[in-house]
Protein backbone atom coordinates (compact mmCIF):
# COMPACT_ATOMS: atom_id res chain seq x y z
CA UNK A 1 0.00 0.00 0.00
CA UNK A 2 2.78 2.40 0.91
CA UNK A 3 4.65 1.54 -2.30
CA UNK A 4 1.48 2.16 -4.33
CA UNK A 5 1.01 5.51 -2.63
CA UNK A 6 4.61 6.52 -3.39
CA UNK A 7 4.28 5.58 -7.06
CA UNK A 8 0.88 7.28 -7.38
CA UNK A 9 2.20 10.50 -5.90
CA UNK A 10 5.24 10.41 -8.18
CA UNK A 11 3.21 9.96 -11.36
CA UNK A 12 0.74 12.59 -10.20
CA UNK A 13 3.53 15.06 -9.46
CA UNK A 14 5.23 14.25 -12.77
CA UNK A 15 2.01 14.66 -14.75
CA UNK A 16 1.31 18.02 -13.14
CA UNK A 17 4.88 19.22 -13.57
CA UNK A 18 5.40 19.37 -9.80
CA UNK A 19 8.74 17.54 -9.51
CA UNK A 20 10.68 20.83 -9.30
CA UNK A 21 8.32 21.89 -6.50
CA UNK A 22 8.89 18.59 -4.68
CA UNK A 23 12.65 19.02 -4.97
CA UNK A 24 12.41 22.56 -3.65
CA UNK A 25 10.56 21.57 -0.48
CA UNK A 26 11.65 17.99 0.18
CA UNK A 27 14.91 17.13 -1.60
CA UNK A 28 18.23 17.65 0.18
CA UNK A 29 21.12 19.76 -0.96
CA UNK A 30 22.88 16.66 -2.28
CA UNK A 31 22.45 12.92 -2.61
CA UNK A 32 24.90 10.03 -2.63
CA UNK A 33 23.59 7.15 -4.74
CA UNK A 34 24.83 3.62 -3.98
CA UNK A 35 25.18 0.76 -6.45
CA UNK A 36 26.74 -2.68 -6.31
CA UNK A 37 26.51 -4.74 -9.49
CA UNK A 38 25.32 -3.20 -12.78
CA UNK A 39 23.98 -6.24 -14.57
CA UNK A 40 23.32 -6.78 -18.26
CA UNK A 41 21.03 -9.71 -17.38
CA UNK A 42 19.43 -9.07 -13.99
CA UNK A 43 17.16 -12.08 -14.28
CA UNK A 44 20.02 -14.56 -14.47
CA UNK A 45 21.54 -12.95 -11.36
CA UNK A 46 18.21 -13.15 -9.48
CA UNK A 47 17.66 -9.38 -9.65
CA UNK A 48 20.43 -8.69 -7.13
CA UNK A 49 21.94 -5.63 -8.80
CA UNK A 50 20.80 -2.68 -10.87
CA UNK A 51 19.97 -3.37 -14.49
CA UNK A 52 21.94 -1.49 -17.11
CA UNK A 53 18.68 0.15 -18.19
CA UNK A 54 17.90 1.41 -14.68
CA UNK A 55 21.44 2.68 -14.21
CA UNK A 56 21.42 4.50 -17.56
CA UNK A 57 18.02 6.02 -16.76
CA UNK A 58 19.20 7.31 -13.38
CA UNK A 59 22.37 8.99 -14.67
CA UNK A 60 20.44 10.60 -17.52
CA UNK A 61 17.55 11.60 -15.25
CA UNK A 62 19.81 13.27 -12.69
CA UNK A 63 21.37 15.52 -15.31
CA UNK A 64 18.07 16.28 -17.06
CA UNK A 65 16.50 17.27 -13.75
CA UNK A 66 19.31 19.69 -12.95
CA UNK A 67 21.47 17.72 -10.54
CA UNK A 68 25.20 18.25 -11.01
CA UNK A 69 26.98 14.86 -10.81
CA UNK A 70 30.28 15.54 -9.06
CA UNK A 71 32.94 13.62 -7.15
CA UNK A 72 32.37 13.01 -3.45
CA UNK A 73 35.28 15.30 -2.64
CA UNK A 74 33.73 18.11 -4.71
CA UNK A 75 30.30 17.56 -3.21
CA UNK A 76 31.56 17.82 0.37
CA UNK A 77 33.52 20.93 -0.58
CA UNK A 78 30.45 22.61 -2.09
CA UNK A 79 28.35 21.79 0.96
CA UNK A 80 31.04 23.13 3.32
CA UNK A 81 31.09 26.35 1.31
CA UNK A 82 27.27 26.54 1.50
CA UNK A 83 27.12 26.61 -2.30
CA UNK A 84 23.40 26.76 -3.15
CA UNK A 85 23.80 27.30 -6.88
CA UNK A 86 23.01 23.64 -7.68
CA UNK A 87 21.93 20.39 -6.14
CA UNK A 88 24.65 17.76 -6.27
CA UNK A 89 24.66 14.01 -6.85
CA UNK A 90 27.46 11.54 -6.16
CA UNK A 91 27.61 8.09 -7.79
CA UNK A 92 29.23 5.34 -5.69
CA UNK A 93 29.89 1.62 -6.21
CA UNK A 94 30.65 -0.84 -3.41
CA UNK A 95 32.97 -3.88 -3.56
CA UNK A 96 34.75 -3.39 -6.91
CA UNK A 97 32.64 -5.43 -9.34
CA UNK A 98 33.95 -5.95 -12.85
CA UNK A 99 30.66 -4.87 -14.40
CA UNK A 100 31.08 -1.42 -12.86
CA UNK A 101 33.81 -0.97 -15.48
CA UNK A 102 32.51 -3.02 -18.39
CA UNK A 103 28.87 -1.90 -18.13
CA UNK A 104 28.60 1.27 -16.04
CA UNK A 105 31.76 3.15 -17.02
CA UNK A 106 30.80 3.73 -20.69
CA UNK A 107 27.51 5.28 -19.52
CA UNK A 108 29.32 7.52 -17.03
CA UNK A 109 31.79 8.55 -19.71
CA UNK A 110 28.98 9.65 -22.03
CA UNK A 111 27.71 11.92 -19.26
CA UNK A 112 31.17 12.97 -18.01
CA UNK A 113 30.01 11.81 -14.58
CA UNK A 114 32.59 11.20 -11.81
CA UNK A 115 32.19 8.27 -9.42
CA UNK A 116 33.74 6.62 -6.37
CA UNK A 117 34.42 2.89 -6.06
CA UNK A 118 34.93 1.43 -2.57
CA UNK A 119 37.15 -1.67 -2.64
CA UNK A 120 37.95 -4.28 0.06
CA UNK A 121 41.45 -5.74 0.05
CA UNK A 122 40.33 -9.36 0.14
CA UNK A 123 38.25 -9.02 -3.03
CA UNK A 124 41.44 -8.10 -4.88
CA UNK A 125 43.35 -10.93 -3.20
CA UNK A 126 40.53 -13.41 -3.96
CA UNK A 127 40.15 -14.31 -0.28
CA UNK A 128 36.96 -12.40 0.60
CA UNK A 129 34.19 -14.55 2.06
CA UNK A 130 31.56 -13.18 -0.33
CA UNK A 131 28.73 -15.16 1.23
CA UNK A 132 26.07 -13.21 -0.70
CA UNK A 133 27.52 -14.43 -4.01
CA UNK A 134 27.82 -17.95 -2.64
CA UNK A 135 24.16 -18.03 -1.60
CA UNK A 136 23.09 -16.68 -4.98
CA UNK A 137 25.15 -19.30 -6.81
CA UNK A 138 23.74 -22.04 -4.61
CA UNK A 139 20.11 -21.04 -5.11
CA UNK A 140 20.18 -20.32 -8.81
CA UNK A 141 21.90 -23.63 -9.58
CA UNK A 142 19.51 -25.89 -7.61
CA UNK A 143 15.79 -26.42 -7.29
CA UNK A 144 16.07 -27.63 -3.68
CA UNK A 145 18.42 -25.87 -1.28
CA UNK A 146 19.19 -26.77 2.32
CA UNK A 147 20.84 -24.21 4.62
CA UNK A 148 21.85 -26.27 7.66
CA UNK A 149 22.80 -23.27 9.80
CA UNK A 150 19.28 -21.87 9.32
CA UNK A 151 17.68 -25.28 9.72
CA UNK A 152 15.83 -24.40 6.54
CA UNK A 153 15.04 -26.15 3.27
CA UNK A 154 13.82 -24.24 0.22
CA UNK A 155 12.07 -25.63 -2.84
CA UNK A 156 12.84 -23.10 -5.54
CA UNK A 157 12.29 -24.40 -9.06
CA UNK A 158 11.45 -21.04 -10.65
CA UNK A 159 12.67 -17.45 -10.70
CA UNK A 160 10.12 -16.18 -8.20
CA UNK A 161 10.80 -18.87 -5.59
CA UNK A 162 14.56 -18.53 -6.03
CA UNK A 163 14.40 -14.80 -5.39
CA UNK A 164 12.22 -15.38 -2.33
CA UNK A 165 14.63 -17.97 -0.94
CA UNK A 166 17.60 -15.71 -1.56
CA UNK A 167 15.85 -12.87 0.23
CA UNK A 168 15.17 -15.02 3.29
CA UNK A 169 18.78 -16.17 3.58
CA UNK A 170 20.13 -12.66 3.11
CA UNK A 171 17.72 -11.29 5.73
CA UNK A 172 18.81 -14.04 8.13
CA UNK A 173 22.47 -13.02 7.81
CA UNK A 174 21.70 -9.32 8.10
CA UNK A 175 20.01 -9.98 11.44
CA UNK A 176 23.38 -11.14 12.79
CA UNK A 177 26.44 -10.75 10.56
CA UNK A 178 28.33 -13.42 12.49
CA UNK A 179 26.01 -15.94 10.84
CA UNK A 180 27.79 -15.48 7.51
CA UNK A 181 30.68 -17.69 8.64
CA UNK A 182 28.30 -20.58 9.27
CA UNK A 183 27.52 -20.78 5.53
CA UNK A 184 31.05 -21.93 4.66
CA UNK A 185 30.30 -25.61 5.18
CA UNK A 186 27.18 -25.36 3.01
CA UNK A 187 29.23 -23.85 0.18
CA UNK A 188 31.94 -26.50 0.51
CA UNK A 189 29.41 -29.33 0.45
CA UNK A 190 27.84 -27.84 -2.68
CA UNK A 191 31.21 -27.45 -4.41
CA UNK A 192 30.97 -23.65 -4.46
CA UNK A 193 34.29 -21.80 -4.25
CA UNK A 194 34.17 -18.25 -2.94
CA UNK A 195 37.69 -17.76 -4.35
CA UNK A 196 36.35 -18.56 -7.81
CA UNK A 197 33.42 -16.19 -7.27
CA UNK A 198 35.87 -13.46 -6.26
CA UNK A 199 37.76 -14.03 -9.48
CA UNK A 200 34.62 -14.06 -11.61
CA UNK A 201 32.97 -10.94 -10.25
CA UNK A 202 35.59 -8.59 -8.80
CA UNK A 203 38.35 -6.53 -10.38
CA UNK A 204 41.91 -7.76 -9.93
CA UNK A 205 44.76 -5.48 -8.78
CA UNK A 206 45.90 -4.66 -12.33
CA UNK A 207 42.37 -3.77 -13.42
CA UNK A 208 41.93 -1.53 -10.39
CA UNK A 209 45.23 0.22 -11.13
CA UNK A 210 44.01 0.98 -14.65
CA UNK A 211 40.66 2.24 -13.38
CA UNK A 212 42.30 4.46 -10.76
CA UNK A 213 44.04 6.38 -13.56
CA UNK A 214 40.71 7.21 -15.21
CA UNK A 215 39.90 10.94 -14.85
CA UNK A 216 36.36 10.23 -13.61
CA UNK A 217 37.35 7.62 -11.00
CA UNK A 218 38.09 7.89 -7.30
CA UNK A 219 38.97 4.80 -5.25
CA UNK A 220 37.90 4.51 -1.62
CA UNK A 221 38.43 2.02 1.17
CA UNK A 222 35.99 -0.74 2.15
CA UNK A 223 38.05 -2.51 4.87
CA UNK A 224 40.24 -5.55 4.46
CA UNK A 225 37.75 -8.42 4.78
CA UNK A 226 34.30 -6.80 4.40
CA UNK A 227 33.28 -8.02 7.85
CA UNK A 228 30.88 -5.90 9.90
CA UNK A 229 33.16 -3.69 11.99
CA UNK A 230 30.77 -3.74 14.94
CA UNK A 231 31.42 -7.51 15.28
CA UNK A 232 35.14 -6.93 15.82
CA UNK A 233 37.07 -5.74 18.86
CA UNK A 234 38.56 -2.26 18.61
CA UNK A 235 42.06 -3.43 17.70
CA UNK A 236 40.78 -5.64 14.87
CA UNK A 237 38.38 -2.98 13.57
CA UNK A 238 41.17 -0.41 13.52
CA UNK A 239 43.43 -2.79 11.60
CA UNK A 240 40.67 -3.45 9.02
CA UNK A 241 40.52 0.27 8.27
CA UNK A 242 44.23 1.10 8.34
CA UNK A 243 45.50 -2.00 6.53
CA UNK A 244 42.96 -1.59 3.71
CA UNK A 245 43.89 2.06 3.22
CA UNK A 246 47.61 1.28 3.22
CA UNK A 247 47.17 -1.59 0.77
CA UNK A 248 45.19 0.51 -1.70
CA UNK A 249 47.54 3.48 -1.48
CA UNK A 250 50.59 1.26 -2.06
CA UNK A 251 48.88 -0.48 -4.97
CA UNK A 252 47.58 2.65 -6.66
CA UNK A 253 50.21 5.17 -5.59
CA UNK A 254 47.33 7.56 -4.89
CA UNK A 255 45.77 8.89 -1.69
CA UNK A 256 42.70 7.01 -0.44
CA UNK A 257 40.60 9.50 1.49
CA UNK A 258 37.08 8.08 1.57
CA UNK A 259 35.54 4.98 3.17
CA UNK A 260 32.38 2.90 2.93
CA UNK A 261 31.52 0.81 5.99
CA UNK A 262 30.72 -2.82 5.08
CA UNK A 263 26.93 -3.29 5.22
CA UNK A 264 26.62 0.27 6.51
CA UNK A 265 23.59 -0.36 8.70
CA UNK A 266 23.20 0.99 12.25
CA UNK A 267 23.93 -2.54 13.47
CA UNK A 268 27.18 -2.73 11.50
CA UNK A 269 28.71 0.69 12.27
CA UNK A 270 28.19 3.30 14.93
CA UNK A 271 29.97 5.97 16.94
CA UNK A 272 33.02 3.78 17.59
CA UNK A 273 33.46 3.13 13.88
CA UNK A 274 33.11 6.84 13.09
CA UNK A 275 35.91 7.58 15.55
CA UNK A 276 38.12 4.84 14.12
CA UNK A 277 37.56 5.99 10.53
CA UNK A 278 38.61 9.51 11.47
CA UNK A 279 41.60 8.17 13.38
CA UNK A 280 42.64 6.04 10.37
CA UNK A 281 42.97 9.17 8.26
CA UNK A 282 39.81 9.08 6.16
CA UNK A 283 38.06 12.34 5.29
CA UNK A 284 34.60 10.78 5.04
CA UNK A 285 32.69 7.55 5.51
CA UNK A 286 29.42 6.50 3.93
CA UNK A 287 26.72 4.24 5.35
CA UNK A 288 23.67 2.57 3.82
CA UNK A 289 21.24 4.63 5.91
CA UNK A 290 18.62 6.00 3.57
CA UNK A 291 18.59 9.80 3.38
CA UNK A 292 19.85 12.79 1.46
CA UNK A 293 22.47 15.32 2.57
CA UNK A 294 21.22 18.50 4.18
CA UNK A 295 23.10 21.54 5.38
CA UNK A 296 22.12 21.37 9.01
CA UNK A 297 23.22 17.83 9.94
CA UNK A 298 26.22 16.77 7.90
CA UNK A 299 28.38 14.25 9.74
CA UNK A 300 31.22 13.38 7.32
CA UNK A 301 31.74 10.00 9.04
CA UNK A 302 28.11 8.86 8.84
CA UNK A 303 26.99 10.00 5.41
CA UNK A 304 23.68 8.52 4.23
CA UNK A 305 23.14 7.08 0.76
CA UNK A 306 20.21 6.05 -1.39
CA UNK A 307 20.73 2.50 -2.60
CA UNK A 308 19.45 1.48 -6.03
CA UNK A 309 18.89 -2.05 -7.34
CA UNK A 310 16.37 -3.86 -9.50
CA UNK A 311 15.05 -6.05 -6.68
CA UNK A 312 12.65 -3.33 -5.56
CA UNK A 313 13.36 -0.29 -7.72
CA UNK A 314 11.77 1.00 -10.88
CA UNK A 315 12.44 4.21 -12.76
CA UNK A 316 9.43 5.70 -10.97
CA UNK A 317 10.50 4.73 -7.46
CA UNK A 318 14.06 5.98 -7.93
CA UNK A 319 12.88 9.30 -9.30
CA UNK A 320 10.40 9.57 -6.44
CA UNK A 321 13.10 9.09 -3.84
CA UNK A 322 15.50 11.56 -5.41
CA UNK A 323 12.80 14.17 -6.04
CA UNK A 324 11.69 14.12 -2.43
CA UNK A 325 8.27 12.57 -3.12
CA UNK A 326 9.13 9.60 -0.91
CA UNK A 327 10.21 11.90 1.91
CA UNK A 328 6.90 13.72 1.55
CA UNK A 329 5.00 10.42 1.76
CA UNK A 330 7.00 9.34 4.80
CA UNK A 331 6.29 12.67 6.49
CA UNK A 332 2.58 12.30 5.67
CA UNK A 333 2.42 8.73 7.01
CA UNK A 334 4.37 9.69 10.13
CA UNK A 335 2.01 12.61 10.75
CA UNK A 336 -1.02 10.35 10.37
CA UNK A 337 0.53 7.79 12.71
CA UNK A 338 1.24 10.43 15.37
CA UNK A 339 -2.30 11.78 15.06
CA UNK A 340 -3.73 8.28 15.40
CA UNK A 341 -1.55 7.55 18.44
CA UNK A 342 -2.56 10.85 20.01
CA UNK A 343 -6.25 10.06 19.55
CA UNK A 344 -5.79 6.61 21.07
CA UNK A 345 -3.93 8.07 24.04
CA UNK A 346 -6.65 10.69 24.51
CA UNK A 347 -9.33 7.99 24.43
CA UNK A 348 -7.49 5.85 26.96
CA UNK A 349 -7.00 8.72 29.41
CA UNK A 350 -10.49 10.26 29.02
CA UNK A 351 -12.36 10.19 32.37
CA UNK A 352 -15.24 7.70 32.51
CA UNK A 353 -18.66 9.35 32.45
CA UNK A 354 -20.55 9.06 35.73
Amino acid sequence: MKQLLKHSLFYGAKGLGLLPVCRRFFAGRAVIVMFHEIQRDCRSELMTGASVELFAFLVDWLQREGWAIVSLQECLKRLAEDDRSRRYAVVTFDDGYRDNVSVALPILERHNAPFTMYVPTDALKRTMQCWWLGVRELIRSRDVVTIDAMDARFRCPDQRSKRAALGKVRDWVHQDYKRAASLTTTFENAGISTAALNDRYFLDPGELQSLARHPLASIGGHTTSHRALSDLDETSARAELIDNRNYLENLLQLPVRHLAYPYGTPGACGLREEYLANEAGYASAVTTRHDQLTDDRLNPFALPRIGVDSTYDTEASVAARLSGVQLAVQALLAKRSRRHSSKEASHLTRPTAR
